[in-house]
């Protein structure tokens, strides 16, 4: 039961410092989900129906909580607003590296992604952690907030396309603000660049999607940048550690499975 215990608590204390970004709402988060977890410990039978069910709770305090970032900004994002313009897509394909931004992508710094995370409106950031950095499921997730998983899905990907914006606003050209947008074709696909990395898409929009991008070397270069934020949000917890947390999960449920037998 101690191991137990201290499992919830790191794991509800991880989380919350992701959404939240405040020590103190995060230890508050962890000792009520610790709190609520005694009695109910024994009843899951399944690593994913303790995890929905201790994520459901560790959410419901950080939305509870007493301090809001100060870096939220307003809280509908809109897809047409995050789009990159004509200049952006080109610089994406400045040089074999793919250019300034990309290489700003690639950089391994926690402290700055976990800034440009606590940027994400909130409802929208919740998404984001729980799919890329918590590695839940769109089913799962869809479970945990109340939302239909369609709702997810369109809220994952502006998060996503958000948070990489927010990422690669270093090398961002700020000469005009009448920016030219993307061609239409380009700007149609967008919407679907989290579908097409997730493979939730249609075989068939997924073939014509790669002709496009067989074609169009700028689309190419901004998917690539997208899926590089992506695979940062998953490395912000080391695989280690969450093959470590797996595992101990599913050795509590074993006894605790094997000691109801018993009894």
């Amino acid at each position: 039961m101690e191991r137990a215990l201290a499992l919830v608590q790191q794991t509800a204390f991880s989380f919350s410092m992701k959404v939240c970004g405040h020590r103190e709402d995060a230890e508050d988060t962890a000792q009520e989900t610790l709190i609520r977890a005694v009695p109910e410990l024994s009843n899951f039978d399944s690593p994913e129906a303790l995890a929905v069910w201790l994520y459901k709770v560790a959410r419901s305090r950080c939305l509870m909580s007493r301090r809001r970032s100060k870096f939220a900004p307003k809280q509908n994002l809109s897809l047409d607003e995050l789009l990159p313009d004509r200049g952006e897509l080109q610089a994406l394909t400045a040089s074999r590296e793919g250019g300034p931004e990309q290489q700003l992508l690639r950089a391994e710094n926690r402290e700055e992604l976990q800034r440009a995370v606590l940027k994400i409106p909130p409802d929208y950031r919740m998404v984001l952690v729980l799919h890329d950095m918590e590695e839940l499921s769109t089913a799962e997730v869809a479970r945990i907030t109340g939302l239909r998983e369609g709702t997810v899905r369109v809220r994952l990907h502006r998060a996503r396309v958000f948070l990489r914006n927010q990422l690669a606003r270093k090398v961002r050209s700020a000469a005009s603000d009448a920016k030219p947008q993307a061609a239409l074709r380009c700007k149609r696909l967008f919407s679907m660049l989290s579908d097409y990395l997730d493979r939730e898409l249609d075989p068939s929009l997924c073939r014509n999607m790669q002709s496009h991008f067989g074609d169009c070397a700028p689309c190419k270069a901004y998917l690539a940048s997208l899926e590089e934020t992506v695979r940062r949000c998953k490395r912000h917890c080391t695989e280690e550690l969450k093959a470590k947390v797996r595992a101990q999960v599913r050795e509590l449920l074993r006894e605790s499975s094997a000691a109801k037998a018993a009894g």
